[in-house]
């Protein structure tokens, strides 16, 4: 991924940089909220920072704010079981109660790839830990992919100035456990 075209084109769209994380700032993220960033993100947040237009400021941000954006996929997906009788055939029969049934949700997610936020509802998952992971669109239990990998999503996020004139998947898509079967298998 050619970095500074990246962030040149991002610039034209609107997106304000600052300079990019350190090294340091980055393992203290990683150590704080339990997580790994991929090394395409990892390299692409050294490299400049985005902080405008839905892209978390991970410098800036406060500690809710980036608790939020990590625990948004369980609130969505408790919100599916309590309101649209969502529940996953594979975590057996569904309990009455609905703290244990987000009991076994926060289970599932816990053991799963973190997804770690990009921009608004968009992530991508922690593992494997190497880049070419795929973006995920969030919104509750409506989990669909937003590109094959941080470069093909940014193409689709922002895809007027990539010179596309609609969003579509360019390229093989790695599957993560957990995530991939919302969007291959439309639970």
């Amino acid at each position: 991924m050619n970095l500074q075209y990246y962030k040149e084109i991002l610039e034209r769209a609107g997106v304000v940089f600052e300079s990019g994380l350190s090294q340091a700032e980055i393992q203290e993220l990683e150590r704080q909220y339990a997580f790994a960033f991929p090394s395409d993100l990892k390299d692409f947040l050294m490299f400049a920072l985005p902080t405008s237009q839905g892209f978390l400021n991970w410098r800036r941000a406060s500690n809710d704010e980036i608790v939020y954006s990590l625990t948004w996929p369980y609130e969505g997906m408790c919100f599916d079981i309590e309101q649209n009788s969502f529940w996953l055939e594979k975590w057996g029969q569904q309990p009455a109660s609905l703290d244990e049934a987000f009991s076994i949700a926060r289970k599932a997610i816990e053991q799963a790839p973190t997804l770690i936020p990009i921009n608004g509802h968009r992530y991508i998952p922690d593992r494997p830990n190497e880049a070419g992971n795929p973006i995920f669109s969030v919104y509750q239990t409506d989990i669909v992919y937003y590109g094959c990998d941080l470069a093909d999503y940014l193409q689709n996020e922002f895809s007027y100035y990539f010179g596309r004139s609609e969003h579509f998947l360019k390229g093989e898509i790695k599957y993560i456990e957990f995530w991939s079967q919302f969007a291959e298998d439309a639970v």
